[in-house]
């Protein structure tokens, strides 16, 4: 009978100790991540029992230990940018075992490889607001403990929103970076814009949220996967507006614009009824503190944005502004408007009062007369977002409110 070499001896002996080294390893097996660090479990139902179970203290010899096989596994997901959301799925023969949502990064933890099949694979589904979403998979037994999900930005941006009210019209005008071909859709109570592959800019959310006037009583924006979703909710009172679409460009900023205009079923009056509310305007409502009131919003104001707000741009309130510059004219003192740039104007002639509009943002008062033309046409209820609209459409609302109530409280101050 011949002798057995001490090195089969050793294996035998280590591979009769191997279940009893499992339950140290196992204990030892993962250690927890960072604090910051989401912690979500995937594991399941074991795999059946099978050869490979009666082998594997054997194929630990080479796979380097017992933890090989019998320890849990932790695999760090992580995305570029971070924070996106992760979508975990563990599929075994095509069928979902388990699913979990977190936020990257996310330490994943995997059953031991003696509790899984071959085959058994992690898919991960990764997105982020403004970014392309990404999927991939890797198999559960595999050897990775880390993956890094980069995403790739959507390749439009909404950078801009301008809100206009009055006499009985509203407009949303969405301003994107690249051509795009929303998606308008009428439902009960509002309508729905879809941006297609569009990520909402920085501050654009603020904007729309703060939307709401005569007819429009609330916005809502939600990045859904890839595709921006932008929510417009009517009046009771508004439900029957007419709602009609339009696209321009805006070549000085490079911008391409998509306008929703909503009219009111009374919009019919609107002429009259503003040209009525000008006539009631006095020299009052252009002179003495009133002018505090103009130059502390002004100075509050971006010039540039304040220039685009007044400026000729073939909007429907092009006929308003060109009408209250008019009536500027009539109730200055001597008929002249004065300019911050020290020129001087006098709107009643028809030459005048072009020059005069093309740099309406300027004209001293004229800020304070169009506060005073949205408080008698629009009243009490909606004069802050008529005056608004007019003045600073771009403006998110709670900025727009604040300077507006400095200004009134210069304004009171003077008049003490």
């Amino acid at each position: 009978m011949s002798r057995l070499s001490p090195n089969f001896l050793r294996r035998c002996v280590w591979a009769l100790l191997l279940p009893c080294a499992f339950s140290a390893s196992a204990q030892q097996g993962a250690t927890g991540g960072p604090e910051d660090v989401e912690v979500v479990d995937l594991q399941t139902d074991p795999a059946a029992w099978s050869l490979r179970n009666v082998l594997a203290p054997l194929t630990s010899l080479f796979v380097g230990g017992p933890g090989y096989w019998y320890s849990e596994r932790e695999v760090l997901v992580d995305t570029t940018p971070s924070g996106g959301t992760v979508e975990l799925f563990y599929v075994r023969n095509s069928f979902q075992k388990v699913y979990e949502r977190a936020q990257s990064p996310v330490q994943v933890i995997l059953p031991p490889r003696i509790e899984a099949y071959g085959r058994d694979t992690l898919r991960i589904r990764a997105s982020a607001p403004g970014y392309h979403q990404r999927s991939l998979s890797m198999k559960v037994n595999a050897v990775e403990d880390a993956i890094a999900i980069d995403l790739d930005p959507l390749p439009n941006r909404l950078e801009a929103v301008a809100h206009r009210y009055f006499a009985g019209r509203a407009s949303i005008v969405l301003m994107t970076e690249e051509a795009t071909s929303p998606r308008l859709q009428k439902q009960g109570g509002g309508f729905t814009i879809v941006l297609e592959e569009t990520a909402l800019g920085d501050g654009v959310g603020t904007a729309l949220e703060g939307i709401s006037d005569g007819l429009i009583s609330d916005v809502r924006a939600q990045q859904l996967g890839e595709d921006l979703v932008i929510r417009v909710e009517l009046r009771a009172d508004a439900v029957g507006a007419d709602v009609r679409s339009r696209a321009g460009y805006d070549a000085a900023r490079e911008l391409h614009l998509f306008a929703v205009d909503l009219v009111a079923q009374s919009g019919g009056r609107a002429v009259a009824d503003a040209l009525a509310a000008l006539g009631r305007l006095e020299r009052d409502d252009v002179t003495g503190c009133a002018l505090v009131f103009d130059a502390k919003l002004r100075e509050s104001l971006d010039e540039g944005s304040l220039s685009r707000s007044l400026a000729p741009r073939g909007g429907f309130t092009d006929r308003y502004v060109r009408a209250a510059m008019r009536r500027f004219g009539e109730i200055a003192p001597e008929g002249r408007v004065e300019f911050v740039d020290g020129s001087v104007y006098r709107p009643a002639l028809p030459i005048e009062l072009d020059a005069a509009l093309s740099q309406a943002a300027g004209a001293r008062g004229f800020l304070a007369l169009l506060r005073s033309f949205a408080e008698e046409l629009e009243g009490d209820e909606h004069a802050a977002e008529a005056f608004h609209s007019l003045v600073a459409p771009e403006l998110d609302r709670a900025t727009f409110e604040r300077f507006r109530s400095e200004a009134a409280a210069a304004e009171r101050s003077c008049r003490r």
